[in-house]
């Protein structure tokens, strides 16, 4: 199996500053540019494990880039270009502190509390008699807290006002760029047969201007549905078919863990690993339209590297 990138140690001319997330590298060059690297490294429960997922990179960077440009028309973007198969360079922007969850079925997070018995999540009511995996009336928009290290954690409208994270005039251009966003994705969506069911998005400034920053309706962002058979499924109770991200932490949970303190992560099994790639590819191929074309797997670091200097060099 392909040796996955999980990390990356580049000394790029002009590099300003280095960030490593859970899942993307990011190198800020002369304060203006950002060269955002997206490894093979996954996430789940707020935890990076410990191996990463071959041809996940490039899945998630050609998903959000297909997206952004699909997208440019309803919110300025950062993206200036794509300088490797995993990389995205872009105008560096100062992140807002909180990102933008909208969610059109209760399903994942939202289910697990509706579950407890909570009718409210992030300060929105839910309806009650709903079942996992049931349409909401409407979308909602249940923003969480950007945490530098740890968990995100849910909060509302209410109270990201009342702490100053975003001001009252910049939070409504996010809703109504949130909502819009996530319209156009679901027409997206169902022209290939899915249902984009919830994702989130992550805004930042840049010359007083906001900008959509990150990625968007990737598989570790965004949750899909199969449209085939859904209704079936919901009626007779049965899971829905689904291609996100969520498998891996059911997998992690059959496991016995959840990211709780003192829980340890489980061994992944290479099996596993090649069946988690191959669910990554089936859905850029099912929400793209495209055939995934694998990159050579020979010195793909050297590969990015020199990508990244050579769009430096023409920039």
């Amino acid at each position: 199996m392909m040796q996955s990138v999980t990390k990356t140690q580049f000394k790029l001319p002009g590099q300003t500053s280095f960030y490593q997330g859970k899942v993307r590298d990011v190198y800020t060059i002369d304060n203006k540019t950002m060269l955002m690297v997206v490894t093979d490294r996954i996430s789940a429960f707020d935890v990076v494990l410990p191996k990463g997922i071959p041809y996940k990179g490039q899945v998630l960077n050609q998903i959000a880039a297909k997206f952004l440009d699909a997208t440019a028309d309803i919110v300025p973007n950062w993206k200036t270009g794509t300088p490797d198969p995993m990389v995205t360079a872009g105008v560096f922007c100062e992140p807002f502190k909180v990102e933008m969850v909208i969610r059109g079925y209760l399903t994942g997070h939202a289910w697990r509390e509706y579950k407890k018995g909570k009718r409210s999540l992030c300060g929105v009511p839910l309806p009650e008699g709903m079942k996992e995996n049931d349409k909401f009336p409407e979308p909602i928009i249940t923003p969480t807290t950007k945490a530098t290290v740890g968990h995100d954690e849910d909060i509302s409208k209410e109270e990201i006002l009342k702490q100053g994270l975003v001001t009252q005039k910049d939070y409504e251009l996010l809703e109504d760029y949130t909502l819009r966003l996530f319209e156009r994705g679901t027409e997206m969506a169902s022209e290939m047969g899915l249902i984009l069911v919830d994702t989130k998005y992550e805004f930042g400034k840049a010359d007083d201007k906001i900008y959509l920053i990150d990625e968007i309706h990737t598989p570790d962002s965004s949750r899909y549905f199969y449209q085939d058979g859904y209704e079936e499924r919901q009626q007779k109770g049965e899971p829905q078919k689904q291609l996100s991200k969520e498998f891996v932490r059911e997998w992690l949970m059959e496991k016995g863990y959840s990211g709780q303190e003192g829980q340890e992560v489980p061994n992944m099994p290479d099996e596993f690993v090649k069946q988690v790639s191959d669910r990554y590819i089936e859905l850029f191929e099912k929400i793209t339209g495209e055939k995934f074309i694998k990159t050579p797997a020979e010195d793909v670091l050297g590969r990015i590297e020199q990508n990244c200097l050579t769009f430096l060099e023409k920039s």
